[in-house]
Parts: structure tokens; C-alpha cells; sequence
């Protein structure tokens, strides 16, 4: 049972973390060149493991809700141009990376993927496969918006090896998908799912968002209810950021209403209900996964992972070399992100440029502190110890970069959401649903910067 106390109290601005230091503390005073010698070391970095991102930008109609990065275009020449240039830088990065090293995850992001033709996916991933060795068993995914998929087209990417489908489904009713934008799913999503299980051993995630114009707690829960009973491997619930002053578009959805926040949060609550009465694992704040999914027993075993792209396993965890416009590579040391301007990126790539717009690099004592905060984040624990050995230090050297605020950890404790021992922490209860608090209570950045976060809940 969610109390709303703890929820009310605890609803403070702090950072989401998925980044450390989170994103908006990336800087302008980092080039290419930086780049270049950062991707060299980082073959001398842990993990050895390379995760590789594709970001593709376009899409061929704007949802209204949307917050990413994306081109609503269908000119052909602007994409070919586009796919070459990340071709191109595929390639740059490829030879600086040490070739020993393997791949163990790819992920495409966007964007729409799956509304470029599928020539274009086969020249990309055959690039990959033509400079990268690979582990045994990598996850190969992409983020696919049902309306532009055939049988045709997932025969072909199933034949490319991908293992992992991300369907944004959003809302089962079409007058919310209407209201948004959206188009409906070509293929009905019950008859997707089974034609991939028939013909693959993909996993296979469902996404919403909730918080959108016309939904209602009842609609929200009969849209997850039937979710559920499809059965896919993962879920997630998104909460809807309602940002008209940055996304201009979505001042159109005012035209309906939006649900109001003691809506959103039964919302919320009620996804929670549903999916963990339907045997599933809550990961993190509002991912869900079967029992037997590599994200469940991960978290049961404390080897749970996350990056820009959503949750892993530290198994198939790599550093995170990302590629095209907007992208973040996510390295041991430092993360870079490329320019959000698509013809800017192009002319980059075309002049042996990499397209660096910002980014920053780590100081020793921030890596310390962004796996204490990796690790309550993930896996819902924190042991020193554990820590220690994996960074090859001394505990008492951790405790005195960490700026705990034990005051802050004592009221957690009181209130029943962390066990305190002397090894670390253990999340429990409620706690899960206030983690970014309790993971700011060793975060020495809140105190001492004025940076401007969303609330925790």
C-alpha cells in the first residue's frame, strides 16, 4: 500500500539521476578533440563492455505530448544524408576503440526507428556487425511505434537479430491517441505480440504515459488491465511532463485538459496496483518486469544497472558510445553529447569532425559518488563494502567523499522507508517510491549548487 504521506512529504525537487552529475551540469567547453582522447582511454576503463546507441531523429508526424528531440519530416534526401553521416561516425568512433573489446548491447532510440525504410536499418546494423566483435548473447533493441510496422518489416529485423521490441503504445482508446496526435498501431498489438513470440524468442516491452488529455483514473486502469493481460515481458508507466514553455506543441493538449495531479497520482497508483496483483516486479519508480525477466532476478541479486537508454543487467552493462544527433555517450570518465541540429551534425560528420555540443568529465571523487547513487537507484541497497572492492578502495576513503546527510537518513529510518546497519542501507517499503530523496541524502551537489530539479514524485 502506497501512503500518501510519505509520498506528500517526500515530493521535493531533486535531481532524477540519470546521470551523475545529471545532465544539466553538461558544459560547452569540451570539442572533438576531447572527445577523441576520451574515447581512447576509455579502452583502459571499466566496464570493458561497449553498449552502443542509434539515435534516429525523425519522425513523420509530431506527437503533441512529445519532449524529444525529433525532425517530423519525410524528405529523403535529408535521412540518406543523415544515415551517412552516422555511418561515418560509427566508423571515427570504431577505429579508437580497442578491437578485443565486445559489444553487448545496442539500442535504437528516437525518434521514430522503425519509420526509416528497412534498407537503411540493414546497411546500419550490418555496418556494426562488420567492426565490432560481440559477447554471446547481446540485447539487441529498438524503440518501435506500432503504426509503422508490417509483418514484412519485423520478419526483417528479427532476421537482423533483434531480440527486444519497445512498443509506445501510450493509451489503448483512440480518442486519447487522436487528441495527442498519435497515430493507432497498423497491426493490433494483441496479434504483434503474438506473431513475434511465434517466430522469435524476442522480449517484448509495452510503454504508456499517463497524464494525458482525456484520460481518467477508471480509463488509465482499464488501458493497464488489458496491458497486463497481454503479458509482455516489461512495462512502464511514464508520467507525463507537461513542459509548454520548452515544448511549444504541447500547448495544443490545454485545448482538452489534462488530468490534474491528485488525478496523475492515482493514475500511478493505480498501474502499481494492477501490475504487481499481476505477479510483475516493480523496477525502479515505474518500470515493471516478470518475475523470471533478467531485470528481476538482477534486482534480486543486486546486479541491477540503468543508463540513458532505461535499465540492464552489470552483465550486459557496457560503457555507452552513442551515435547521431542529441546522443549521449555515456563513458567511465566523462559523458558527451552530440549537437541537437540535424544539418549541423551532417556537416560535421562530412568534414572528419566529431559533432560535440557539450559535455562533461568526471573528477575522481564524482565516479565514487555516482556508484553510491547507482546503486541505491538500482538495486534499493547500499553496501560499502560491496563498494569498496569494486572500486578497488578503502571504505573509510568512500565515506569521505560521500557527503551523507545523516540527519536526512535518520528520518528516512523513522518513517520506516531505509534499514540503517553498518555496511550501508536497505530500501524498504514505501522507500521505493521516494528513492531519488534518499540517493540525494549522499549527494553533496544538492547542497552546495542552486540547480533546478523536477520533484521526486
Amino acid at each position: 500500500m502506497i501512503e500518501r504521506n510519505i509520498l506528500e512529504k517526500y515530493n521535493t525537487a531533486v535531481p532524477r539521476y540519470t546521470s551523475y552529475p545529471p545532465a544539466n551540469f553538461f558544459h560547452e567547453n569540451i570539442n572533438g578533440e576531447d572527445y577523441r582522447r576520451i574515447l581512447i582511454e576509455s579502452n583502459q576503463k571499466k566496464p570493458e563492455n561497449i553498449s552502443l546507441y542509434i539515435h534516429i531523429p525523425f519522425c513523420p508526424k509530431l506527437c503533441f505530448y512529445c519532449g524529444c528531440n525529433t525532425t517530423i519530416t519525410r524528405n529523403n534526401q535529408l535521412i540518406t544524408d543523415y544515415t551517412e553521416a552516422l555511418k561515418k561516425e560509427i566508423r571515427m568512433v570504431s577505429e579508437l576503440l580497442d578491437k578485443n573489446r565486445k559489444v553487448s548491447q545496442i539500442h535504437w532510440g528516437g525518434g521514430t526507428p522503425n519509420s526509416l525504410p528497412i534498407e537503411i536499418i540493414k546497411s546500419i546494423m550490418e555496418l556494426i556487425y562488420k567492426e565490432f566483435q560481440f559477447i554471446d548473447e547481446p540485447e539487441i533493441a529498438m524503440e518501435c511505434s506500432p503504426a509503422y510496422l508490417t509483418w514484412d518489416y519485423l520478419d526483417e529485423l528479427i532476421n537482423l537479430k533483434f531480440n527486444r521490441f519497445s512498443f509506445g503504445i501510450q493509451d489503448f482508446r483512440q480518442d486519447v491517441l487522436k487528441a495527442v496526435n498519435r497515430s493507432e498501431p497498423a497491426i493490433h498489438v494483441e496479434d504483434l505480440m503474438t506473431y513475434i513470440r511465434n517466430n522469435s524468442n524476442a522480449g517484448i516491452n509495452l510503454d504508456f504515459i499517463y497524464g494525458l488529455p482525456l484520460q481518467t483514473v477508471e480509463s488509465f486502469k482499464e488501458t493497464i488491465t488489458q496491458a497486463a493481460k497481454l503479458e509482455p515481458d516489461r512495462l512502464v508507466t511514464f508520467s507525463y511532463a507537461h513542459v509548454p514553455w520548452f515544448k511549444k506543441t504541447q500547448r495544443k493538449l490545454e485545448e482538452y485538459g489534462l488530468p490534474d495531479a491528485e488525478a496523475k497520482l492515482q493514475m500511478f497508483e493505480a498501474g502499481y496496483e494492477i501490475m504487481t496483483k499481476a505477479g510483475y516486479v516493480p523496477i525502479g519508480l515505474d518500470h515493471y518486469a516478470k518475475p523470471d525477466d533478467e531485470l528481476s532476478r538482477a534486482l534480486e541479486n543486486k546486479m541491477l544497472h540503468r543508463n540513458f537508454q532505461g535499465y540492464c543487467t552489470r552483465e550486459t552493462t557496457g560503457q555507452v558510445y552513442a551515435f547521431g544527433t542529441s546522443s549521449i555517450s555515456q563513458l567511465y570518465s566523462a559523458y558527451i553529447q552530440n549537437t541537437k541540429d540535424v544539418k549541423k551534425y551532417i556537416a560535421a560528420m562530412t568534414n572528419d569532425e566529431f559533432a560535440v555540443e557539450k559535455g562533461y568529465e568526471l573528477k575522481p571523487e564524482q565516479i565514487v559518488i555516482r556508484e553510491v547513487i547507482n546503486e541505491i537507484m538500482c538495486n534499493q541497497y547500499l553496501s560499502w563494502e560491496t563498494i569498496a572492492e569494486r572500486l578497488n578502495a578503502k571504505i573509510t576513503a568512500l565515506k569521505a567523499i560521500i557527503a551523507q546527510n545523516q540527519e536526512q537518513l535518520q528520518e528516512f529510518e523513522a518513517d520506516g522507508l531505509i534499514t540503517l546497519n553498518d555496511d550501508g542501507l536497505t530500501v524498504k517499503g514505501n522507500g521505493r517510491f521516494v528513492i531519488r530523496n534518499i540517493a540525494a541524502s549522499f549527494d553533496p551537489i544538492i547542497k552546495a549548487n542552486e540547480q533546478k530539479f523536477s520533484k521526486s514524485i
